[in-house]
């Protein structure tokens, strides 16, 4: 069962919604929530900018500008954050170094990682609206994801915690997908939901893994399918409407690395709800 939450935490959209989704998901696991604040030093103080002669004196008045600037930003989405936790306790821990290193350090002691698709944390804007950060977490990171996109509000929130619609599960046959159905069932994050279960995998066995998810607690159906996962994901999920999605990350052959080109970046960009994933 889910015991503890890392929360990646600043002022985008989509972290925003993901911080309403872990302190909802907390309240109805009984998990604990860390959330993280990002204190890119190395950024912010320009620690290896060359710096004219004379120029070091106007460069730290700069530099400290730039700090006091994005302590106040932090200091910000804490309040917030404090508002929308209400009664709720949550832990704070602030990282100095680069988000990736951060999250990746802090990670390693928490069962679920909550990030917005868009979370930036304090880096520039994604361009593509998919934070670079995702890929090396699930490159380099032995904790599943919950990546959230913008727009999952308090409104619809009811949809992603108490998961009134069902929870969609992609199976291709990979040891990513093996893996993240694991995980997901191990950290009984569907118990007692309903579920829907496409195998893309050639010599599909559905009933299998329908019995499997059932042993942990959830109303699984499973079916065999043909086609392209991209596009069948994408439209199942939106007519369910599914509440969560639920896949494995595709990985380049012979390199441990998603392809932000590939079928996962496009259903990660793309999908309606909050998806679970695992590399």
């Amino acid at each position: 069962m889910i015991r503890s939450i890392l929360l990646a935490l600043d002022d985008t959209p989509g972290a925003c919604a993901a911080r309403d989704v872990a302190f909802a998901l907390a309240r109805r696991t009984g998990a604990a929530v860390t959330a993280l604040i990002v204190l890119d030093r190395p950024h912010t103080s320009a620690a290896h900018e060359a710096v004219p002669m004379g120029g070091g004196a106007f460069a730290a008045r700069r530099n400290e500008k730039l700090a006091a600037a994005v302590e106040a930003e932090a200091e910000g989405v804490l309040a917030d954050a404090r508002v929308a936790a209400g009664d709720l306790p949550f832990a704070v821990v602030r990282r100095e170094e680069a988000p990736e290193q951060a999250l990746l350090a802090e990670g390693a002691t928490h069962d679920l990682i909550i990030i917005g698709r868009d979370c930036t944390l304090g880096r520039e804007a994604c361009d593509d609206g998919l934070s670079p950060t995702i890929e090396a977490l699930l490159r380099d990171g032995a904790r599943p994801l919950l990546v959230v996109p913008p727009g999952t509000q308090s409104a619809g929130l009811a949809e992603v915690v108490q998961l009134t619609h069902p929870i969609l599960i992609a199976q291709n046959g990979s040891m990513a997908a093996m893996r993240t159905l694991h995980v997901f069932a191990l950290l009984g994050l569907g118990k007692g939901q309903a579920v829907k279960l496409l195998d893309f995998t050639a010599d599909a066995s559905p009933e299998a893994l329908a019995r499997y998810l059932t042993q942990h607690g959830m109303q699984a159906e499973a079916f065999a399918v043909r086609g392209d996962a991209h596009d069948i994901l994408l439209a199942e999920a939106q007519s369910l409407p599914a509440s969560l999605l639920v896949l494995g990350a595709d990985q380049e052959s012979g390199i441990s690395r998603l392809i932000f080109g590939s079928a996962t970046a496009r259903l990660l960009r793309a999908a309606p709800c909050p998806v679970f994933i695992h590399g």
